[in-house]
């Protein structure tokens, strides 16, 4: 045998010992990561086994928002399946629930409502944990007519202007007649208040007061 035949066997022999090295390790760190996904939820499951349930966060409750007819309430009373539910407040403002009975919600805020379901509850359930989230706000709406682009029916969405109502229906029409825009306003006797809105005294700074923030119910027409 040459020099060159031992040589060449020789390199050979090392690299197989290189690539079995390398399988073997492979084949160890496999393994490794095999085990680790099962023994971490084995510790997982150890340390919740005696970890004590917690009451769900509190969803934001609006301080502001004030209930209307036709509203959708979301009422969550928390591991009380058959008192939760979704309930339409009614035409007289009043809503339904088991055990609380009937209660007026219209005129109150969601926190308010929380409060007297939770008062009444209080006889049925130890320490009731009630929530009132509004999934449809259909009292707070307001129609806007005339020469504008969009008219139609709008949600009123915080603190709402003249200005604000426009912009929504996308600006006028050709020849809307923007000094002669008025809102009408339900009185409570039945009868309609007329508030006059000049656009161009109001944009120039005018008579900004004429911007009035417009309330639930309105008609904004634009002539």
């Amino acid at each position: 045998m040459t020099l060159n035949t031992k040589l060449l066997r020789s390199m050979q022999t090392a690299a197989l010992l290189v690539l079995v090295s390398a399988g073997l390790f492979a084949q160890s760190d496999r393994k490794a990561e095999q085990q680790a996904p099962a023994a971490n939820a084995g510790k997982s499951a150890t340390e919740n086994r005696g970890a004590t349930p917690q009451a769900p966060e509190r969803a934001h409750s609006d301080d502001s928002y004030v209930i209307g007819a036709n509203d959708v309430l979301s009422i969550n009373v928390w591991k009380e399946p058959d008192v939760s539910r979704s309930v339409p407040v009614r035409s007289d403002g009043k809503i339904s629930l088991p055990l609380v009975g009937e209660l007026q919600a219209g005129g109150q805020t969601p926190r308010q409502l929380e409060q007297e379901i939770t008062k009444r509850l209080q006889s049925y359930i130890s320490e009731p944990e009630v929530t009132v989230i509004v999934t449809d706000s259909k009292s707070q709406k307001i129609n806007i007519l005339g020469m504008v682009s969009r008219p139609g029916t709008y949600l009123l969405s915080g603190s709402t202007t003249v200005l604000d109502a426009i912009a929504m229906a996308g600006g006028f029409k050709d020849f809307a007649k923007k000094k002669s825009i008025y809102v009408l306003r339900a009185n409570g006797d039945g009868t309609q208040k007329r508030i006059p809105f000049n656009y161009k005294e109001v944009i120039k700074g005018t008579n900004p007061e004429q911007n009035v923030k417009l309330l639930p119910g309105d008609t904004l027409v634009v002539p």
